[in-house]
């Protein structure tokens, strides 16, 4: 490989890298939702999957059944984080457009 062609794999590199931020940024500002319960318990998450609130509505607060609402509360969590996985799944493939890259999972 020569010169010229080491220098045009580092810009093509450092395209993909500043474009790989940019996904990131996206993905914290983005937001998923999960739910459960049919809506009495809503999980909201970014595309990061970091949890950023959960409502639960006071309907389905029964101190005799806290086990229903644990499950509740699991249930729109992962809801949550798979909707968030599938965003980033789904940036990913924008930058490699399409091609399955090993070792390209984004840092988080």
């Amino acid at each position: 490989m020569g010169k010229g062609g080491l220098g045009d794999m580092m810009k093509q590199f450092q395209k993909m890298q500043a474009r790989m931020e940019e996904i990131q940024a996206e993905l914290e500002k983005t937001e998923v939702e999960g739910s459960s319960g049919g809506g009495m318990v809503k999980v909201t998450a970014n595309g990061k999957q970091d949890i950023l609130s959960i409502t639960i509505d006071k309907e389905v607060v029964n101190p005799d059944d806290v086990e229903m609402l644990q499950d509740l509360i699991v249930a729109a969590v992962n809801q949550a984080r798979q909707k968030a996985a599938e965003l980033q799944t789904e940036k990913m493939s924008e930058l490699t457009g399409g091609m399955n890259l090993p070792g390209m999972n984004l840092p988080f």
